[in-house]
């Protein structure tokens, strides 16, 4: 007698067939999921991983001790020197500070690394402090990692190190709290904290740290980051282009990858134009004809024609008065006139900066460049 199969029975050997259709597809290959395509923000992917990777700081050991190094190379000299200083438990206490994107806190890590090698995670505790900021985070967290003792296996002790980024934004508790715990476990561990204002850091803990002020990079080293990350990925990018970048960046090598990558996913070819646009900026042709309007027109032309480039261009009035404020640098003039008209400026780009109306600090804007015209008049004759 023919063997009845029931619905059930064939909908369970489809199943089970398909199943073990995908098995052998699968097999021997791993499985894409959406976080391993994920791109990687240049930013982390290129960050440097050891000193001699961080953008300004090649060509050291080439320069003298005293007269030709920098204090931003004489901080990465002396880290050169921080192996001894930790076999021999005489590690200072670092506090870092400087503008953003200027290698602080890349600068520290690539030392760490040199340091304890493949410890590198066990032996360091990284925290930012602009998430970690309260007195819990000190009497808990660091104070936790810093009572413990370090083993090392090797033939030297290390001391451990925890590091502050954005201590600047701690509470006045904590750092008072912070004080405290720095004296306290100094035998075992070390700690660097790292700033942007260091006036916003307590008297008390820059005294028990070696302060080292980190400047803004020089256009060159940053130009030459930019190549070798252009030429990692194979970007289009003209000369007009990468000056854009390293002009919009202003020394902060962080913005400058941003702005390249942004850039990048908006165009495949970097031009100038194309830099401006992603960054919102106004382009240098367009503030030499703003300028031109500034000085040359009437209030009411001066004010429409503004009105409609900054309208038509997205363009954002404090990104205007800031360019017109370098571009004003260039211009031939009295120096009274000069001083006056960058000091209203000034006073505009403050008021804008709390949200004021937009079209009566344009009409400031007009107003001053109109006295200021009356004024170069004045000492023409």
């Amino acid at each position: 007698m023919a063997e009845v199969v029931s619905l059930m029975d064939i909908d369970e050997d489809d199943n089970h067939q398909k199943q073990n259709n995908s098995q052998k597809l699968n097999k021997g290959k791993g499985i894409v999921t959406a976080a391993d395509t994920k791109p990687t923000p240049w930013v982390e992917k290129y960050r440097p991983q050891s000193l001699a990777d961080v953008a300004a700081h090649r060509d050291i050991k080439d320069k003298r001790w005293r007269n030709e190094v920098s204090d931003f190379e004489l901080f990465v000299f002396l880290f050169y020197s921080f192996d001894r200083l930790t076999s021999e438990n005489r590690l200072p206490h670092l506090l870092l500070y400087g503008p953003p994107g200027t290698g602080k806190t890349s600068t520290i890590l690539a030392v760490a690394r040199k340091l304890y090698g493949s410890q590198y995670r066990n032996m360091i505790l990284e925290l930012n402090a602009s998430d970690d900021r309260g007195i819990d985070v000190v009497r808990q967290q660091i104070q936790d990692f810093a009572s413990t003792q370090s083993f090392s296996f090797g033939a030297k002790s290390s001391v451990k190190l925890i590091l502050l980024d954005e201590a600047d934004a701690m509470t006045k508790d904590a750092q008072f709290a912070l004080r405290r715990v720095i004296e306290k476990y100094t035998k075992n561990t070390r700690f660097a904290l790292i700033c942007n204002h260091v006036n916003k850091i307590i008297p008390a803990l820059q005294s028990r740290c070696t302060r080292f002020r980190f400047a803004p990079l020089d256009p060159i080293h940053v130009t030459e980051r930019l190549k070798h990350v252009i030429q990692a990925e194979r970007l289009d990018v003209p000369d007009s282009g990468l000056a854009a970048l390293v002009r919009l960046s202003n020394g902060d090598m962080r913005k400058a990858l941003n702005i390249l990558q942004s850039t990048h996913m908006a165009s495949q070819k970097i031009t100038e134009e194309a830099v401006y646009l992603c960054t919102g900026n106004p382009l240098p042709k367009d503030i030499e004809q703003i300028s031109y309007w500034l000085l040359n027109e009437s209030f009411a032309e001066s004010f429409k024609r503004v009105s409609e480039t900054k309208t038509r261009k997205g363009l954002a009035l404090i990104d205007i008065v800031r360019e017109v404020t370098m571009f004003v640098f260039k211009i031939k003039m009295p120096s009274d006139v000069r001083v006056q008209l960058i000091n209203d400026l000034a006073d505009i780009e403050y008021r804008l900066s709390f949200g004021c109306n937009d079209k009566l600090q344009l009409g400031s804007l007009i107003a001053i460049f109109t006295k200021a015209r009356s004024a170069l008049v004045a000492a023409v004759k």
